[in-house]
């Protein structure tokens, strides 16, 4: 099947010209990409700052001014971290320590990060790692449930048509180029048990050896059959803020030994919940016809992850709360904030497609 111009929704209007659409800066899936336009003050000052190739603190505008979830504070947290990932062309190694712009990102955390305590509070005699799990595999039959609530890949899966697919692809490409590599940063706070198994479970996301069976890049074999481009952070400026908000949340737990435990349950939250959604996104890319590479991204993870899931919850999350119970209020917290973050980003992704839209970014100031 030819992907490379997909047909569009009736009457709504086309929106895979800009998917398709050569970028200016075009360049090879190998080498760092450049750094994404501005959205605002806070991420305008950043990427000023990684073009001087050095910081200005008194430059920088207060965080506190920002929208704890909005394009500006979330493009430019995603920049900073991405000096401990791929770079950007032309910006100097070096400047991943530059204190100036460590502080600054120390700012940004602390917005983000006291948005999510104050709209995911966690510390009730409830509010136990099983049972958050747990609330986890009660899912929407539909994609659209009695409240107007529902799941994207229920969407996709009951309505949704290539040029909808190809844009969830596209949109999701900053998270899954980079699996597995936030969750990394955990294996040396870890111990025993814990440890063993996320390791076990890690092998597996980078492919037990083999590097074209690393699941990011059976992504990207999924983005280029879809007629994608799969260069690493090619989306970025397509992407919405609900969508870096779930890329840096797994950053930011990454980062901080203090919050080991909510990456391991942020770790857990994607595991316990990626098998159904992938059986329901690769029947989806199969009715539409998509190839082999698309459907098998998916399909991978249906029976990969029904056993991840296992293993996750009883040796990753069991051994580390035996090691150290204390820390069962953090996982909990990583599970309801993982969850905060893509009921916002489905809100996103629904509210454009049901009124015929697209969820990218069309530019314009940060919201």
């Amino acid at each position: 099947m030819n992907h490379s111009r997909p047909m569009a929704h009736p009457g709504r209007m086309n929106h895979s010209d800009r998917l398709n659409r050569s970028h200016p800066r075009q360049r090879s899936r190998h080498r760092p990409p450049p750094l994404p336009e501005p959205r605002g003050p806070l991420s305008g000052a950043v990427t000023a700052a990684l073009l001087r190739q050095r910081s200005d603190p008194g430059n920088f505008p207060s965080p506190a001014r920002c929208s704890p979830y909005g394009d500006d504070l979330h493009l430019a947290l995603y920049v900073l971290y991405e000096l401990h990932y791929q770079g950007f062309e032309g910006v100097p190694d070096d400047l991943e320590w530059d204190s100036g712009l460590l502080a600054l990102r120390s700012g940004i955390e602390d917005r983000f990060l006291g948005a999510l305590r104050e709209d995911v509070p966690v510390g009730g005699p409830d509010d136990t790692a099983r049972r958050a799990l747990d609330e986890l595999q009660i899912e929407p039959v539909r994609a659209e449930a009695a409240d107007g609530s529902g799941g994207v890949t229920h969407f996709l899966h009951d309505e949704g048509d290539l040029d909808q697919l190809r844009e969830y692809v596209a949109l999701r490409s900053p998270y899954h180029l980079k699996e597995a590599d936030p969750h990394a940063w955990v294996l040396p706070r870890l111990r025993g048990r814990a440890k063993a198994a996320m390791v076990a479970v890690e092998f597996d996301e980078f492919g037990a050896g083999r590097a074209d069976e690393i699941h990011a890049q059976l992504y990207a074999d999924l983005m280029a059959d879809l007629g994608l481009d799969p260069a690493y952070g090619h989306y970025v400026d397509a992407a919405p803020g609900e969508a870096l908000a779930t890329v840096n949340l797994m950053s930011l737990l990454g980062l901080h030994r203090a919050l080991r435990a909510a990456l391991v349950g942020h770790f857990a939250a994607v595991e316990v919940t990626s098998s159904p959604a992938s059986r329901r996104l690769a029947e989806a890319l199969r009715r539409v016809g998509a190839g082999p590479a698309a459907v098998r991204f998916y399909a991978e993870h249906v029976e990969a992850d029904a056993v991840h899931e296992q293993v996750v919850r009883h040796d990753v999350v069991g051994g580390l709360l035996a090691d150290e119970p204390w820390l069962e209020a953090d996982v909990v917290f990583g599970i309801r904030a993982t969850g905060h973050l893509e009921d916002r980003l489905t809100a996103r992704l629904l509210g454009a497609w049901r009124e015929g839209g697209t969820a990218l970014r069309t530019g314009g100031p940060g919201r």
